[in-house]
C-alpha cells in the first residue's frame, strides 16, 4: 500500500423502531437498492461530521450518535463503511432527499448476509468494535 492510494470510506446510521425494525431508504441510484441511511465522507470531514451531514441531507433532520459499533471492509467496493448506532430525533418527519425514493423499516432477518451481519453486530454490542472483511 501506497501513500497516495485511494480508498472510499464511508458512514451509515442503525436506527430501530419501537418494534426492534430497522430503518432503510430505497436509493435513486445504481441498483436503486436499500439501504442504511449514511453515505461517503467529504474531503477535510470527519466520520461524525459525515454521519450527522449524511442523515440530515437524506433524512431532513439531525440524529442522535449513541457509538460506533464497526467497521468493515467491502473488497468489492474497496471501501471500509463505519456503522453507528443512531437515534432520530422526537417528533421527526422523514423528508427524504432526491437521493431515495422511499423509506421504510424492515425486519432484520430479511436483510442480506451483509447487511444483518453488520446490523447485529450494532445492535449486539457489547463495548468492543468490530471489525470484519466482506
Amino acid at each position: 500500500m501506497a501513500y497516495e492510494d485511494k480508498f472510499r470510506l464511508s458512514v451509515h446510521a442503525v436506527i430501530l423502531n419501537t418494534d426492534g425494525e430497522l430503518l432503510l431508504l430505497k436509493a435513486n441510484y445504481a441498483n436503486h437498492s436499500w439501504g442504511l441511511p449514511g453515505g461517503a465522507l467529504d474531503e477535510n470531514e470527519t466520520i461524525h461530521q459525515a454521519l450527522h451531514r449524511e442523515c440530515y441531507e437524506e433524512l431532513g433532520s439531525a440524529i442522535i450518535v449513541n457509538y460506533l459499533s464497526g467497521v468493515y471492509y467491502h473488497k468489492a467496493h474497496t471501501s471500509q463503511a463505519f456503522i453507528f448506532r443512531c437515534e432520530l430525533s422526537e417528533g421527526l418527519d422523514i423528508k427524504l432527499s432526491s437521493e431515495h425514493s422511499q423509506w421504510a423499516y424492515h425486519r432484520i432477518e430479511n436483510l442480506s448476509e451483509v447487511q444483518r451481519i453488520r446490523v447485529d453486530d450494532c445492535i449486539n454490542f457489547d463495548g468492543s468494535i468490530k471489525s470484519r472483511a466482506f
